[in-house]
């Protein structure tokens, strides 16, 4: 049985900076855009695509913080 790790871990696969929400914004909706094309049947693709769409919501959530901090 192999071992497991997280999706996704900001420690290990932040950007390390912040983007403009607008930014974030268009991001998330290219990558969901264009993972919403995955096919459901490829494991990989899934892999993939979960991890794309963990990541733009991560950073989505980072600028929105930041947004409101202001």
């Amino acid at each position: 049985m192999a071992g497991s790790s997280p999706l996704f871990n900001p420690d290990r696969d932040g950007l390390g900076y912040i983007m403009p929400l607008d930014t974030a914004i268009r991001r998330a909706r290219e990558t969901l855009a264009e993972k919403g094309r995955a096919n459901l049947h490829d494991r990989d693709e899934m892999i993939r695509a979960a991890y794309s769409l963990a990541h733009v919501l991560a950073a989505l959530l980072d600028a929105l913080d930041a947004n409101q901090a202001r």
